[in-house]
């Protein structure tokens, strides 16, 4: 009789984890994994700067894909088929690290991504997610994946103020008839609310690039929009002397090398203020 109860308990057990760590994927992602594994095996002995670089440009053209994370209950998404600004920057960094180990399987990807995406590497609801940049950022910190960047005086100190999901909870279909999940979320504003966060104007990008490499995470910073922080967000690319970035773009509905400097750009939307820099860490 006690050789069933632990039996059982161990299934119980067993399922719960696996439910904690639901991951959904394409068959086509462990294909396109697969030949991954492949271009970088020649690449990955490269610091871990030069290989996010390589994986970066191994995703150009891949097309433009929003909201692939909106899934119900909430697990590891996988999809390497078709990407958005934010799962961009997740998988190449995830990719990269998986690369830079010594086990370079699907498996260890899946790993890595949870981390990145997810605060304290579990999936528990919604709410673990980082929705917003500057958690994002934090997080990773804490983690030891990526360092944000800050040089004073070019960087200065900006007020964000977090609150449009909890507010908008409606327009959120995990919050929307959630109240608990939406507190989880408005409690994650709050705390966001009360740290310090810093950023590079627009302005003084060009004069500063010597400061910003190649692989790090470039965010772009916004007052103009009530309620988040950033609007988009890629990865520095330096090219004969010029800084630019390589992204997930809306506009081209592709991944893309962008092929004006970094400044030009974040002055050309009109929502922009400057950039947030995280340096990868290995």
């Amino acid at each position: 009789m006690k050789k069933i109860i632990v039996a059982v308990f161990l299934m119980l057990m067993f399922i719960n984890t696996q439910a904690q760590h639901k991951i959904y994927s394409d068959p086509q992602d462990k294909v396109i994994f697969d030949k991954y594994a492949e271009y970088i095996k020649t690449k990955r002995d490269q610091p871990i700067e030069k290989v996010i670089i390589e994986t970066a440009k191994f995703f150009l053209s891949v097309p433009y894909v929003a909201n692939t994370l909106e899934i119900e209950p909430e697990g590891l998404v996988v999809n390497l088929r078709g990407l958005d600004c934010t799962t961009f920057v997740e998988t190449v960094y995830a990719l990269s690290h998986t690369a830079k180990s010594d086990n370079l399987t699907f498996e260890n990807f899946t790993k890595h991504l949870m981390r990145i995406r997810y605060r304290g590497d579990v999936i528990n609801d919604y709410s673990d997610r980082l929705h917003y940049t500057s958690d994002w950022v934090f997080e990773n910190e804490k983690k030891g994946i990526v360092k944000s960047i800050v040089h004073t005086p070019a960087w200065e100190p900006i007020k964000h103020n977090f609150f449009i999901m909890s507010t908008n909870h409606e327009k959120y279909k995990q919050l929307k008839g959630n109240p608990a999940l939406t507190e989880k979320i408005r409690a994650v504003e709050a705390q966001l609310n009360g740290r310090e966060h810093f950023y590079l104007p627009t302005d003084k990008i060009e004069q500063n690039k010597n400061l910003i490499k190649s692989g790090d995470v470039v965010a772009f910073v916004t007052t103009k929009i009530p309620g988040i922080d950033m609007t988009h967000m890629g990865i520095i690319y330096k090219e004969g002397g010029m800084l630019t970035f390589i992204h997930a773009s809306s506009s081209h509905k592709k991944v893309v090398l962008n092929r004006e400097p970094l400044s030009v750009y974040a002055k050309g939307t009109g929502r922009n203020v400057g950039v947030i820099i995280a340096r990868p860490q290995q």
